[in-house]
Parts: structure tokens; C-alpha cells; sequence
């Protein structure tokens, strides 16, 4: 029986292939900034208020001018078709029906305007920049035209962190399979047949409107995270004038990253070490929360990812102060065994145990989550 997001890692790890399941579960170097993303926010525990008239509980946000169902996106997560096909309109239209906002990457594997087509939810663009800008440009440009409303810039890539598994794998653009890889995909025939006729996933981004071949080297270069290491503060400006809409940084862990951020009159910040796959010696997010919640001063919001996996990990989170939560590794598991059902089925568990903490918690909107429920004060 499946009954939490664990539940579903585990039979993930079963129905994938070892590299596929690497590919999602794994992190940087030794993993141990991995794990203190999980370790850490078990540590944080939270006090109940009593004799709450707890009849009513509501757990929807309003952000940017939208609803959310519950205080919860689907974060950016790139070659999920290795997962299965079309895994990103299934990610969006599970999102789309959970009442949850879809973050969609530059490294998805379906394009744009047909995730937009295919879904009514609320969509965000995470964007990468590389090499050219103006491959930056006319995907910013193409979202902005078939309504993604917020852009999601990460800054914690200017080189691909050292992930070991992926390399003992030989999973690398372009990629090769290995005897030993082939072997393994033939003891997942499940998996396997759902990519006859299919081919590879590509880049589809990457290429132009009008659907022309994409640049080899982009492609190599998006997939083996060969990002452009001259982008700066100053280029905010340049993002300005493609995008009008809320412009988000994403992988902000420093307190002075953030005040600049401000400064600067970014819309919103994400805490986020990369979901551990970066740089494998910072502290887990949820640590670094509150010194970046403290320079940001409330002046605009700040959501933060890495390591929930239960609905009441999100409580804690909104408890020190952040605004949303983003998952990425729960969903992914759950749409590897179960495809669009399984991440509705992981969106449902998250909002339902955040409803049930909420209730034992005494608190009946979002807002009433505060450092009055920390019995931790840090991790």
C-alpha cells in the first residue's frame, strides 16, 4: 500500500532503471547536504495551540494576484521524459487539477505552448541562461505569449555540481548507453515499452518555432549544466525588458544575496541549495530560511524547497516564516510508478496532511503558522 511520497520512492526505485532513478534520487559529491535537507527539517518541531475552534481551516494563498489550492508548487525538474513521455503535461495537468502551480524548466521535455495547450493550471518558466542570450529571449518571449505568469531565474548553476552517480551511469549529453545500461533496460520492459517509437527525450525548448533542429551544443550544454558563467546582477536589467511579469530568484542561501535581491527589485526569492545536487557543503534550506527571511525584512516573499516530504514539513516551513513550498523529488516518484495519477495522488497526501496539521496545530489560515508554533527556534 502507498500511502506518503516515501512509499512511492521506494517502488520507484523498482519500475526505473538504476540510471533513471539515480538520475532523480541522487546529489552532489558525498550527498550529505542531501540528506541534512531531510535531517534538518526533522529536527524542527512545532507547538499546538489548544481550544481553537478549528471547525473551518483554510489553506489557500493568494500570490502574485493568483489562488493556490495549499501553500505548494511543483518546483522546475528537467528530463522528467526520461521518466516516462510527455511526463511535463502530466506534471501540469496533475498540478492543474490539485489546484497547485506548475514551475516548467528550460530543460523540459515538451514544449511550451503544448503544456499550455494541455493544461489550465497556473505555469511559471524557470529559465537558464546559455551561451546566446537570445535563446534565453525567445523562450521568454514564447511563454509570455501562452500565459506563464511568473519567471523563475536559477543562480546556483554557473557550473553542474559533481553528481557521482550520474557519472558512474554514463549519463551525459550526448548520451551513449553502455552494454550494462542496455541490460538494465531490458529488465524494466514496463518502463521500456512506453518510449517505442518515441526516441530520446530532446531539449524541445531549445528549438525555434517553427520547430527547426535544435543546436547540438545547446543541448550539450543544458544537459551537462554548461551554464553562462557571466550572468550578474547587472543582467536583471536585460531580464527586465523580456519579462514584465514577477521575476523570481531561485538557489538564494546568503542573507546579502538576498538584501541585494531586494535591492535590486526582484519580485520574490526561492531558498534553495539545488535540492542538494549542486554544491554538496551549504546548509540545508530550511537552515538557511530564517537569515535570509531576516535580510529580506518581508519586503517580498520568499518560498523555499529541498527535502519535504510530508505535509506537515511544509507547516514548519510557513511556521519560520516562508510563503510556499516547492517539491520536486516526491512528485517525480510518484509519476514514475503512477504517471499523472501518481502526482495527483502525492499533491493530494501533501495538501490533505498540511490540512491535518493545520487543525492539530490550532490554526485555521496560513498566516496563523508563526514562530509562536516553533518549539525549535533553529535546526
Amino acid at each position: 500500500m502507498l500511502l506518503n511520497c516515501n512509499d512511492y520512492r521506494r517502488e520507484a526505485k523498482k519500475c526505473l532503471p538504476r540510471m533513471v532513478y539515480d538520475f532523480i534520487d541522487g546529489g552532489a559529491d558525498a550527498e550529505d547536504c542531501l540528506r541534512r535537507n531531510t535531517d534538518d527539517l526533522a529536527r524542527v518541531t512545532l507547538l499546538p495551540r489548544c481550544l481553537r475552534d478549528v471547525t473551518l481551516v483554510e489553506t489557500s494563498l493568494t500570490l502574485f494576484g493568483q489562488v493556490w489550492k495549499s501553500p505548494i508548487a511543483l518546483a522546475p525538474t528537467g528530463f522528467n521524459g526520461l521518466l516516462r513521455p510527455d511526463a511535463d503535461i502530466a506534471l501540469a495537468r496533475a498540478a492543474a487539477q490539485a489546484g497547485n502551480p506548475f514551475v516548467v524548466s528550460t530543460a523540459a521535455n515538451v514544449r511550451l505552448e503544448r503544456i499550455a495547450a494541455e493544461s489550465n493550471g497556473i505555469r511559471w518558466l524557470q529559465l537558464y541562461v546559455m551561451g546566446s542570450r537570445q535563446i534565453a529571449e525567445q523562450i521568454m518571449r514564447r511563454a509570455r505569449n501562452c500565459g506563464y505568469s511568473a519567471l523563475v531565474l536559477t543562480v546556483d548553476v554557473a557550473v553542474g555540481g559533481n553528481r557521482e552517480r550520474d557519472t558512474r551511469n554514463g549519463l551525459k549529453m550526448p548520451f551513449k548507453p553502455s552494454l550494462r545500461t542496455l541490460l538494465d533496460f531490458s529488465l524494466h520492459p514496463t518502463w521500456a515499452l512506453r518510449f517505442l517509437g518515441q526516441g530520446a527525450p530532446k531539449f524541445a525548448n531549445l528549438e525555434n518555432l517553427d520547430e527547426t533542429e535544435q543546436s547540438p551544443e545547446l543541448a550539450h550544454a543544458l544537459g551537462n549544466r554548461q551554464m553562462d558563467r557571466s550572468v550578474a546582477w547587472d543582467n536583471l536589467k536585460w531580464l527586465r525588458e523580456h519579462w514584465h511579469g514577477p521575476l523570481l530568484l531561485k538557489g538564494i542561501l546568503h542573507p546579502e544575496d538576498a538584501r541585494r535581491a531586494v535591492e535590486a527589485g526582484v519580485d520574490g526569492l526561492i531558498v534553495s541549495n539545488h535540492g542538494g545536487r549542486q554544491l554538496d557543503l551549504v546548509p540545508s534550506t530550511i537552515q538557511a530560511l530564517p537569515g535570509v527571511l531576516s535580510a529580506v525584512a518581508n519586503a517580498i516573499p520568499v518560498l523555499v524547497d529541498g527535502g519535504f516530504r510530508r505535509g506537515g514539513d511544509v507547516a514548519k516551513a510557513l511556521a519560520l516564516g516562508a510563503k510556499a513550498v516547492l517539491l520536486g523529488r516526491p512528485v517525480l516518484w510518484g509519476l514514475a510508478v503512477a504517471g499523472e495519477q501518481g502526482v495527483r495522488t502525492i499533491l493530494e497526501t501533501f495538501n490533505a496532511e498540511l490540512l491535518q496539521a493545520m487543525t492539530l496545530l490550532g490554526a485555521t489560515r496560513l498566516h496563523e503558522l508563526n514562530a509562536g508554533n516553533l518549539a525549535t527556534s533553529k535546526c
